[in-house]
């Protein structure tokens, strides 16, 4: 018997973070668990339909998420034509960063802990949010660039979860890489048969799966005590 569907209060939130103004899609179920903001990859944005099924699977399991933009729209246009704000790490890890302060002030999110979900580009800007702001408590990459957070990766704190597609042979090879240089607790989570988007069969189902028990594993617990 399958459990309740909580009742979820979504609404579209405008952002104003790091010198931009940001549109965004928060949902955050009754008695929500906690916070998971979504750091959108190269040229995505919060209507990623990839992004958008694993937030429904987060929601169901009893936590809040905020899809983002972390382009404005005249950046977006420019971006389609250039690529130019798509590889900016510092200036979108800027913004996540913001966004985790802007939740710690916003009523319908204040009291929750905060994770990070991050795909291709946007995972290196999640980890360097992470690296900057203690408060967040967990990260899950998905076919991400955790690579591109470089020196940002030895101050992360929070429990990351890497998760790459078995045929992606590059992003595998760096995920690795840049797994050696996590110094907080890790996984790294190979998705057999899966390519760089998991389109596969099943795939972004396991992914969403991953993320899902990660996320309820360390937003759920109570936070350690300061050592």
């Amino acid at each position: 018997m399958s459990a309740p569907v909580k009742e979820i209060l979504q609404r579209s939130v405008r952002l104003d973070l790091a010198g931009a103004a940001l549109n965004g899609n928060l949902a955050v179920p009754a008695g929500a668990l906690g916070l998971v903001v979504f750091a959108h990859g190269s040229g995505s944005s919060r209507h990623s339909s990839r992004n958008r099924a694993v937030a429904e699977v987060l929601q169901r399991a009893g936590l809040g998420t905020l899809l983002l933009d972390l382009l404005t729209e005249r950046e977006e246009q420019t971006d389609v034509i250039t690529a130019e704000f798509r590889f900016d790490i510092p200036l979108l890890g800027d913004r996540v960063a913001a966004a985790v302060d802007w939740a710690a002030a916003y009523a319908a999110t204040s009291s929750l802990p905060v994770g990070m979900f991050g795909a291709s580009t946007g995972a290196a800007a999640a980890l360097i949010a992470a690296a900057e702001r203690p408060a967040v408590r967990a990260v899950v990459s998905r076919g991400g660039r955790p690579d591109l957070a470089d020196e940002a990766l030895e101050s992360v704190a929070a429990p990351t979860l890497l998760i790459v597609g078995g045929r992606d042979e590059v992003v595998i090879e760096l995920n690795r890489q840049a797994f050696a240089r996590l110094s907080g607790p890790k996984e790294l989570q190979i998705v057999a048969g899966a390519t760089h988007l998991f389109e596969e069969r099943g795939t972004l189902e396991e992914v969403s799966r991953l993320a899902r028990d990660w996320f309820v594993r360390h937003l759920g617990a109570p936070s350690a005590p300061p050592a």
